[in-house]
Formats: structure tokens, sequence, C-alpha cells
């Protein structure tokens, strides 16, 4: 499955020039983890690190003004960093597995010379085949919506003619890989277009889940969790067996609740039953504590059959007990890691008890300058913690001893 191995992302709110992991420049770092966590402060820009992908997410499922204008964002003036004119950009490093040469994707979005966003420029760039070095080279660039594609599933810049395509796109607000995505002759851009679109970015919060949906089955959980039911359907039919064993693993992992099953009302729809052993007649999901509700709607999203490649998650801890939290932590990691076809996991969180099940290497450090900018880091690059950790001292303590901030 595709992951992302590095994210850049420039002028947007308060991450004026923010790198995570590897990217094109930067060939000496090390990788994200399949399982990475973001810890900061209140206002240190951990929002609006998973905002940087949800917009690019955004711009792809409609175009650049429409996402500026989405989810309260207040516009493109409003995102781009205070005290500059320069384009909002971001930089995904990425690879569809890990044979497979890294594919870079690099956009720019500016105003043109009506105050309207624009996508100013798209790139995308691989190395040439049998090059496991060196420079890449551009397969898609594409300057004020003209320029060049090279067809096929090889080809790049400087190669020859025949695979080169001239490009010229009727709105300059669309991304043009949302376009030439759709075209069989660009496998590659086809492949990015599909991966950015499949993310999964979660917005859930208890109450939607608690929304007795129509019957109908759906595949996959949405990202407020108001089809809980309706994803409860479709593996109640076609994963009938695969479902009572996850009912059982999850029940297992939810302090309080003995048995999980489900009931199937008059008219066909389905719904979720808990029991927590203390009373006869189960309870309904409508019934159900907010964090109870939460905790199964991530490992129900985690038991999906076919996941999507990357989610993110913000604050998972809110509304759950405590204790609960390193058993989450390890729940995402093992998703992460577990499976051939595994989901890649992107988590913020500022809960000590949640980075107390995690390593050096998966935790980033974000904190704001005394400038107003963001800056980020990774825990493994402190050697003060590492050794600590090495010692057995767990991190989120150190963490909420402050080693974190003043290492």
């Amino acid at each position: 499955m595709a992951s992302i191995e590095g994210f850049r992302v420039q002028n947007f709110r308060a991450l004026r020039d923010i790198t995570l992991g590897k990217v094109s420049y930067g060939q000496n770092a090390t990788a994200l983890t399949p399982f990475t966590v973001v810890i900061g402060k209140n206002g240190a820009g951990k929002s609006t690190l998973l905002d940087a992908f949800g917009f690019i997410a955004d711009c792809l499922a409609t175009d650049v003004e429409t996402a500026c204008d989405m989810k309260q964002r207040g516009g493109f003036e409003r995102l781009r960093s205070k005290g500059t004119d320069e384009p909002i950009r971001f930089e995904i490093y990425y690879r569809e597995s890990k044979s497979e040469r890294p594919i870079t994707y690099e956009l720019a979005i500016n105003l043109d010379k009506h105050e309207r966003p624009y996508v100013e420029s798209e790139t995308l760039k691989q190395r040439r085949k049998g090059q496991k070095h060196g420079q890449p080279f551009p397969f898609l660039r594409l300057n004020h919506g003209k320029g060049t594609a090279w067809a096929g599933q090889d080809a790049v810049e400087s190669e020859e003619d025949s695979s080169k395509i001239p490009v010229e796109l009727t709105d300059p607000r669309q991304l043009g890989i949302a376009t030439l995505g759709t075209l069989r002759e660009h496998p590659r851009i086809q492949r990015f277009r599909d991966f950015l679109k499949s993310w999964y970015l979660s917005y859930f919060y208890p109450d939607a889940a608690r929304t007795l949906s129509n019957a109908g089955a759906q595949r996959h959980l949405n990202i407020h969790g108001d089809n809980i039911g309706n994803v409860v359907q479709y593996m109640e039919r076609e994963h009938k067996e695969r479902f009572r064993k996850i009912l059982l693993r999850i029940a297992e992992r939810i302090p309080g609740i003995t048995h999980i099953d489900t009931e199937v009302t008059a008219d066909k729809r389905v719904l979720l039953r808990f029991n927590d052993g203390a009373f006869t007649d189960p309870f309904f999901a409508q019934q159900m504590s907010d964090g109870t509700l939460k905790i199964f709607a991530y490992l129900l999203l985690l038991e999906d059959p076919e996941p999507p490649p990357f989610i993110c998650i913000e604050e998972p801890e809110n509304g759950l007990y405590h204790k609960l939290l390193e058993t989450l932590a390890n729940e995402f990691r093992a998703h992460a890691t577990g499976k051939k076809n595994a989901p890649q996991i992107f988590v913020t969180t500022h809960q000590p008890y949640f980075v107390d099940a995690l390593s050096p290497e998966e935790v980033w450090i974000l904190e704001k300058g005394s400038d107003g900018f963001s800056t980020i880091r990774r825990a493994s690059d402190i050697a003060l913690v590492n050794r600590l950790v090495k010692e057995g001292l767990p991190l989120g303590g150190l963490w909420y001893s402050d080693y974190l901030d003043r290492a």
C-alpha cells in the first residue's frame, strides 16, 4: 500500500515552513514511520497541520478556491501566513510500495490578478527507471494551468518526445491531477490521484454515531461516523463470520463491555447492542457513552477489510478514560504495521498517557516559535530523550516533565 515518507508545508497559517520525514531535498532524513504522532501544547499548530492534509484533499475533491472557503478556513488570505506574499506550498514524498521509486508531488497556490485563488504550479517527479539515487525528473509539470505531461509508466522529462503531451487546463482553480488522473495514458497520475482521494481525515463526534441512519449497506465509515449503522449492515451481510470475530475483539478492548452483537429491525436496519454484564438486556449504541462509541468507531475503522491508505485523527483521547489511551495507541500501531496492506496512521495528541506507548521515532514535537510560527522536530533527534527512554523512562512522562520542551 502507498505511504507518505515525507511532507512539507510552507506559508499555511502558522506553518511558515515545516518538514516531517524525508522530502526531495532532504534525502538524508529518515522517512515517516507507519504510525506517526505529533504532540504539542495548545496553539502550537497541531490542528493546522492536520488541516493542511485536509486542505489538499479538499482541493482535489472540489477546487482550490472552494477549499480555501471550506471548514471555516476564511479564504486564501486568512490561510496564507501573515507577513508573506509568497504562494502556499505543499510537497508530498511518497511510495506506492517499498519496491517502487519514490514520487514527489509539489503544489503551489496563489492569488491571480483578480485576487482569486488558483493553482500557480503543480509537479509530479520521479527518478528514471533503474535509478536508485539522483535527481528526480518531472512527468507532470504545470505552470498557470499550462505545461507538459509524460505519458506511460516510466517516461519523465528529457526522454523521447513520443511520450510528451502538452497540457492546458480550462479552469486554473482545478488541480491538474484531478483531470489527468482520469486518463488511461497517465497511470502514475491516476494512482496518485486515487491515493490522495482515499485519504481518511476523521471528524468523528459521538452524537453523529448515535444517529439512526436509514437502511442501506455502506462499505466504509465516513469522516463523521454517522453511518456506523450502514457499515455494520454491510459487514453483517458481506463478512458475517469475520464481523463476529471483530465484535469480539472490540468488546475485549472496551472497559466494562462483555459482549457486542447486532439486532435487525423491522425496517431492515442493523442496530448495535452493547452488554456490560450487569444487566440482562443490552444497551443500544444510542444509549452508550461518548467514550465507548468513540473507541468502537476507531476500532471498526481499523478493522475495515479495505482500509484507507492514510488515516488522520486529531486528539483521539478526548472523552476516553486515561488508562485506555495506551491500549488505543498500541492498537493504532498494530494496525499500521501488522498487515501487508496496512494503513498509515497520523495522529495529533496532547495526552502524555497516549505518548507513553510510543517510541521516539514515532513522535514529532510541534512548538510555537517567538516569531509566532511553528517549528517541528523528531523526538528521536534529541540525544537526552533517547538515553532516558533506553533507561526505561516512558516518553509521555518525559513530556509531562518538560524534558521534550527544554531538551
